[in-house]
């Protein structure tokens, strides 16, 4: 009697590339070829959302994994070179970040340490948060932020982060591609020196080896499977620094995202209409047939309260009372919100960042920094990171003062060119508006002076002449430099920094880059903090070694509708012996043999290493009592927990009639009869597989024949004892609930009609069949309820 029972079974629509079980739910993510993510529930393999990416993002699903949590889905975005971050709550893309190569595969894990160092900095970080200011909530009437940082998700970034304990996404690709991002975020590790394409990966929990699968194509030569060990001590032994350093740099990002919304709420908050002037200023020049200078025009209608035919027409006419009175209004709500928003937003963000970037070590826990050859360097690109990060302060802080004297300017300008429009048309002026002391004569003459002067060279930017409006030339995201810079002759720290010569070019002082616009010297940060950003990670990927490596055995050709995903060989971490297992068969070599090499993830330790070959036809000779036992190949295997292999298994030499068989491998016996193979490094291990310890099993009950199924692939959840069955054609699941018996037998002979229905279609190709190209329940034998 079977030991598990089947709880569902769908016909989908699509062929799956890949599917992967939560962590923590009874959920499972499935990848198709359409380029659609998939979220399934156990019971009756319900649908709970699906996502369909776009041309924006790409169509092409190359791996998926889960966060050690349940709580969010990673997958590579092949076409567009991406890794895309889903909230696996609701079907969301948080995150995405861009890689050098396609992600062929993808490995998340939670970081197992209980050191006394880290759990006193997990705890002093919480303790931090209640003593740094929060960022304020960006404004909602801005249509732009209002969907991406509202009140209750301003903090959305930071949730990505999850626990405080570490987590590691490890990504892998061609030529031997291979990062390590905390958090799924920050990238910790470039590592360099792997040959081939990942085909697998598995980071130890306790972050001092990394196993690696790759495919490697020699010149005119079969590929070939190779299994690579490598050291990450480097990470292990300064953990504590790791997580602060990836936090921290967690943390930047998230203010760099907070940074690109408030500039995107300032420059919709500053309104064309503000133009306005400049346009018919430049229009007023171009027509008018006197030679007079237009500053000269306006300077005798302040002095002797006169004007030309062509001002006044220009001022009644084109401008108007109303729209003069319109055009003041428009500009002091707009500069009173960038005012805002500058001093509310970009001051906070630019504390934050510094109490985020002074702090940080920028080797992470190099052994002996100081006297690192590449300590000097990395230091360099740290400190070049606080400094951009100073002068963009700089630069928000000449913003406001540039808003606050063009809101002084404009509001008395505005004022005392209000009331002679009202004198020119003969309406009455209010009496609070009516009396003008010398001194706001002096001001306005000043004013007209410095912004009302015709500069020639602007003609050739755009076509204009004037540019009185100041702020807006700010947040022009342009690489030019500003129309009109600031007048620094007046400034006495300035002349007083041009006269020292110790002062004038010291690396203490932040660059204030005064012809350079508020988004220049924001590129500007942005791409010194990436440079910040990427150094670590370059330093800790030079420490990584190459541990162990052996060259399994040749690759065959494969049809197109096999997932190199789905095939053999598999890693496995056992987290209470710290042992990382690869499970992998040689068909050429032993097609009816299961091999399992055995490593330490502590490279530097003494710890019996192993290798085991499981001889499936012994295994299986239970099923069948008679002399002629059939042998048996397997398929697919799957570590289920740290002592049992789930396996699909095929009869020997019948690849598309044979029978299919589910089954649980115990291992323990197998494990502990795994010793030391003396293998030649010159030679492949299928060159030798003679030499390798041979062990055979009895299978009891721990089995289940999957009748009107060619399975192929297999995905297992040891935590939730659930498994999903995939078959050859991609599109046929069936889901079980292990460790339960099955329903009677009776129940199971009423399906066998509906089942073998199922197995006409499957064997008729994937279209084939009535309602092909629509996802359909299956009613399975032992399901009481099905879809």
């Amino acid at each position: 009697m079977p030991a598990f029972r089947q709880v569902g079974e769908k016909q989908l629509p699509k062929p799956i590339l890949f599917m992967v079980w939560s962590p923590k739910r009874d959920l499972i993510a499935l990848a198709n070829k359409a380029g659609e993510l998939l979220l399934h529930r156990l019971a009756n393999f319900q649908r709970v959302w699906s996502l369909a990416l776009n041309d924006s993002t790409g169509k092409e699903i190359t791996s998926l994994a889960w966060r050690p949590d349940g709580k969010i889905l990673a997958f590579g975005v092949g076409d567009r070179k991406l890794v895309v971050l889903c909230d696996a709550e609701k079907a969301e893309v948080l995150h995405t970040f861009p890689v050098e190569s396609p992600v062929t595969c993808l490995h998340w894990v939670h970081i197992l340490e209980e050191s006394s160092v880290l759990t006193s900095f997990y705890n002093s970080e919480d303790e931090s948060n209640l003593f740094l200011p929060k960022l304020p909530t960006l404004p909602k009437s801005y249509s732009t932020t209002s969907k991406i940082f509202s009140e209750e998700k301003s903090d959305e970034i930071m949730n990505l982060l999850g626990e405080a304990r570490l987590n590691v996404l490890v990504l892998g690709g061609s030529s031997g591609f291979v990062e390590l991002y905390a958090y799924g975020m920050y990238r910790i590790a470039s590592l360099s020196g792997v040959l081939g394409t990942c085909r697998s990966l598995s980071l130890s929990s306790d972050l001092r080896s990394l196993s690696v699968i790759t495919e490697v194509t020699p010149t005119n030569q079969l590929p070939y499977i190779s299994y690579v060990q490598l050291d990450t001590g480097l990470l292990s032994d300064c953990l504590a620094e790791v997580t602060r350093m990836a936090r921290k740099f967690t943390h930047i990002s998230t203010l760099l995202q907070y940074l690109r919304l408030s500039l995107t709420c300032m420059c919709e908050a500053w309104e064309d209409i503000l133009t306005q002037m400049d346009l018919r200023l430049t229009k007023f020049v171009q027509e008018k047939n006197t030679s007079t200078q237009v500053q000269d025009e306006f300077l005798e209608l302040l002095l002797w309260g006169k004007s030309s035919p062509e001002l006044q027409a220009l001022l009644m006419n084109q401008l108007t009372v109303k729209g003069l009175k319109k055009l003041g209004q428009s500009i002091e709500s707009s500069y009173s919100s960038i005012q805002k928003l500058v001093i509310s937003h970009l001051q906070r963000y630019t504390y934050l960042s510094d109490t985020c970037l002074i702090p940080l070590s920028p080797l992470c826990g190099t052994p002996d920094p100081l006297t690192s050859p590449v300590y000097s360097e990395a230091l360099l690109y740290h400190l070049n990171a606080i400094t951009a990060v100073g002068s963009f302060t700089l630069k928000a802080n000449e913003l406001l003062q540039v808003i606050d004297r063009s809101m002084k300017n404009f509001k008395a300008f505005f004022r005392w060119l209000y009331v002679a429009m009202l004198r020119m048309s003969e309406d009455h002026v209010p009496p609070e508006l009516n009396k003008m002391t010398q001194k706001d004569i002096s001001f306005v003459a000043d004013f007209l002076s410095e912004h009302f002067s015709e500069n020639e060279e602007l003609f050739d930017r755009k076509g204009k002449y004037f540019n009185v409006e100041r702020v807006g030339q700010y947040l022009k995201d342009e690489d030019e430099d500003l129309v009109s810079p600031p007048n620094t002759s007046g400034n006495q720290w300035l002349s007083f920094l041009q006269e020292s010569s110790h002062l004038k070019d010291s690396p203490l002082l932040f660059p204030s880059y005064p012809q350079k616009s508020l988004h220049f010297v924001k590129r500007m940060m942005e791409n010194a903090i990436e440079l910040c950003l990427q150094k670590p990670a370059e330093i800790i990927g030079k420490s990584v070694k190459q541990a162990f490596s052996m060259d399994l055995y040749t690759v065959s050709q494969r049809s197109e509708n096999s997932p190199r995903h789905f095939e053999l060989p598999a890693l496995w971490n056992d987290k209470n012996r710290s042992m990382h297992y690869v499970v992998f068969t040689m068909p050429e070599a032993s097609p009816c043999q299961l091999y399992i090499l055995r490593r330490s993830t502590d490279p530097n330790r003494c710890v019996p290493n192993g290798l085991v070959a499981i001889d499936l036809s012994s295994l299986l000779s239970s099923i069948d009592d008679s002399s002629d036992s059939p042998q048996y190949s397997c398929l697919d295997a799957r570590f289920y927990d740290d002592e049992t292999l789930m396996v699909v298994l095929r009869e020997a030499g019948q690849e598309e009639a044979g029978g299919r068989v589910l089954a649980q491998l115990p291992l323990s016996s197998a494990l502990s009869r795994a010793g030391e193979f003396t293998w030649d490094p010159a030679l492949r291990l299928d060159q030798q597989s003679a030499a390798i310890p041979t062990h055979s099993l009895v299978l009891e009950n721990q089995w289940r024949l999957l009748e009107n199924m060619k399975a192929q692939h297999l995905a297992v959840n040891g935590i939730r004892k659930v498994a999903c069955v995939l078959s050859s054609n991609l599109r046929h699941v069936r889901v079980f609930e292990m460790d339960v018996e099955d329903e009677e037998d009776e129940e199971r002979v009423e399906s066998q009609d509906v089942s073998a229905e199922q197995e006409q279609l499957e064997g008729a190709g994937p279209g084939a069949g009535p309602g092909a190209g629509s996802e359909r329940p299956i009613e399975p034998g032992s399901s009481s309820d099905t879809l």
